[in-house]
C-alpha cells in the first residue's frame, strides 16, 4: 500500500510508487486558451499509467444558460463516480492528480474527490514540469484501465456555494478569496469573461501567491498567510472563487495542506455571477 497522500505528493515519492496496485494517476493538463492542448500534451508523453481527464468533459458538468453555473459547471456526482470507475479508480485507490506545473487544474480533481468523501487524493507538487526536469519516466501509450465500481456518492453540499449563498456569506462578514490575477480582480483586463471586475466584498489573493518557484509554499508559511487573511475567523468562514470554479480549488488545497481545512467553493464563480446582470460589480482594489 502507498502511504496516504491527502494534499501534496513530491515527484520522487510518486516515482517510487509507480506500479503499485492501489495507485491511480490522473493527468489534468488543460489550457483555457486551447481546450484541446491537454489531450495533445498527454499524447506526447505522460506519467506512466496515467489516464487523462478533460476539464470540460470529465471534470465539469452541463447547465443551461442563465443558471449561474458558470463556464465550468460543477459536475453531477453520479456521473463523476461512473467516470472514476471507468478509469479504474475505486474508493481504495490512492489518487494522484497532476497538470503542467502549478496545480491549478489538478486541484479541481482534488477538490471534486475531496467533496465526494475520498480523502486519499493528492496533487503532484510542481506537476509535469518538475517531473520532466528530474528526468523521471514518461510514456506515450494510452493505458486501458480495467473498469471497477466507484459506488455512487454525494458531494458535501456544505462546501459548495451558489450566488445567493455567497451574498449571504459576505453579509455575515465572512471572507471570499478571489483566486484570479490581481489585474482581473481590479477590472483592468478581462481576457475571458464578458464583464470585468469582481464580486463586491471579495478579497484578492491570486492562487499564484500559494507558490514559490512553481511549487507550493511550506505548510507553515501558507498557514501564516491564510490566518492573516482570516483575521481570527475559522476556515469554515472562508470561501474561494475564481473565473469558473477551477483555480479557486488551489486555495482550498493550500489551506488544507496548511492545516486549515473546511473552506468552501463558490462553484459558479465570476462567470456565474455575471450571468445575472442585476448583480453588482466592483472595480478596483476594494
Amino acid at each position: 500500500m502507498t502511504p496516504d497522500w491527502t494534499t501534496l505528493v513530491q515527484a520522487e515519492e510518486l516515482a517510487a510508487a509507480l506500479g503499485r496496485a492501489d495507485l491511480a494517476v490522473v493527468d489534468c493538463r488543460h489550457s483555457l486558451a486551447d481546450p484541446d492542448a491537454g489531450a495533445r500534451d498527454y499524447s506526447d508523453g505522460h506519467v506512466p499509467g496515467a489516464v487523462h481527464a478533460d476539464m470540460d468533459r470529465d471534470l465539469s458538468g452541463t447547465a443551461p444558460a442563465g443558471s449561474g453555473a458558470g463556464r465550468h459547471p460543477w459536475p453531477d456526482a453520479a456521473e463523476l463516480c461512473r467516470r472514476l470507475g471507468a478509469w479504474g479508480i475505486s474508493p481504495r485507490h490512492q489518487v494522484v492528480a497532476y497538470d503542467a506545473g502549478d496545480g491549478a487544474f489538478a486541484a479541481r480533481l482534488w477538490f471534486l474527490l475531496h467533496t465526494l468523501g475520498h480523502r486519499r487524493v493528492a496533487v503532484l507538487d510542481g506537476g509535469c514540469a518538475r517531473w520532466c526536469a528530474l528526468g523521471l519516466p514518461r510514456e506515450s501509450s494510452v493505458p486501458v484501465p480495467v473498469a471497477v465500481d466507484f459506488p455512487a456518492a454525494a458531494f458535501d453540499a456544505v462546501r459548495l456555494l451558489d450566488a445567493p449563498q455567497v451574498q449571504a456569506h459576505l453579509e455575515r462578514g465572512n471572507l471570499l478569496l478571489d483566486a484570479r490575477a490581481g489585474e482581473r480582480f481590479r477590472g483592468e483586463v478581462e481576457p475571458i469573461d464578458r464583464v470585468a471586475g469582481h464580486v463586491p466584498g471579495a478579497t484578492s489573493r491570486p492562487y499564484a501567491d500559494n507558490l514559490i518557484d512553481g511549487r507550493f509554499k511550506s505548510a507553515a508559511r501558507l498557514r501564516t498567510e491564510f490566518e492573516r487573511a482570516l483575521r481570527g475567523s475559522g476556515p469554515a468562514d472562508a470561501a474561494a472563487m475564481c473565473g469558473s470554479g477551477v483555480t479557486a480549488c488551489h486555495h482550498l488545497l493550500a489551506m488544507t495542506h496548511a492545516g486549515l481545512p473546511g473552506a468552501r467553493l463558490y462553484t459558479g464563480s465570476w462567470s456565474g455571477w455575471i450571468e445575472d446582470p442585476a448583480r453588482p460589480v466592483a472595480i478596483g482594489d476594494a
